[in-house]
């Protein structure tokens, strides 16, 4: 049944890896394809996917087409490789005129520029917006949930967390040694964390914790036990 529940969200990964992995070739193509046209070099064909195109359209004298097989692409140069001796048939065309060897360099060497740009690109996108949130740099409870685990386990609001399981934090959250990640990667039935309280002193208490519910498409949801810096 566990395998069933997650089935949904094994296709979503696949797919999304497989549009990922096509982006990636659609760009390396496009580098090569555009270097051709500077360069002026003959283009028959611009196919995105493999197998017998399911749509194409000639425009300008280049085939653009979209095959049936979802992975892939390739642009047909015949003055650097004719499509004839890749993918068999008559070998009888009209000659063309030669092409400079610099202008077979810089085609050849648009695609790998292409997908550099692109990673380039991504990188980014990833430091700007999926950057690890700041650090938190407190460990004292600022709130507790009613009637969440660690009320019930009796952590108080102005509690200074010392440790979670042994392991001593400095921080809420934002690095791994923090209360937050202890909490979400800890092990066991109950959390055990070690306090400071004013007026009273250091002590340890047990705190069970829970999960929250996710939808298939969203990311699993951590332990937590219900309190706040």
């Amino acid at each position: 049944m566990a395998a069933l529940s997650n089935a949904p969200q094994v296709a979503l990964v696949i797919l999304v890896v497989v549009l990922i992995f096509n982006l990636i070739i659609f760009v390396h193509e496009l580098g090569h394809f555009w270097a051709a046209k500077w360069r002026g070099l003959k283009i028959d064909r611009f196919q995105i996917w493999f197998g017998k195109p399911i749509w194409s359209k000639t425009i300008n004298g280049v085939q653009y087409g979209l095959g049936w097989i979802p992975a892939g692409g390739f642009v047909a140069l015949p003055q650097m490789a004719p499509m004839e001796a890749i993918e068999g048939g008559n070998l009888e065309r009209e000659p063309l005129a030669p092409i400079k060897p610099i202008d077979k360099i810089i085609v050849a060497f648009a695609g790998p520029l292409f997908s550099f740009l692109l990673a380039l690109a991504a990188a980014v996108v990833v430091t700007a917006w999926g950057k690890p949130a700041d650090t938190i740099p407190t460990t004292v409870v600022g709130s507790v949930m009613p009637d969440g685990p660690a009320a019930k386990a009796g952590i108080q609001r102005g509690d200074k967390i010392l440790k979670v399981n042994e392991n001593p934090v400095d921080v809420w959250a934002g690095t791994l040694d923090s209360v937050f990640m202890r909490v979400a990667t800890s092990e066991g039935q109950k959390i055990e964390f070690t306090i400071d309280r004013p007026g009273v002193g250091e002590m340890k208490v047990g705190s069970e914790f829970d999960i929250a519910p996710s939808k298939w498409w969203q990311r699993r949801s951590t332990r937590n036990v219900g309190m706040l810096p």
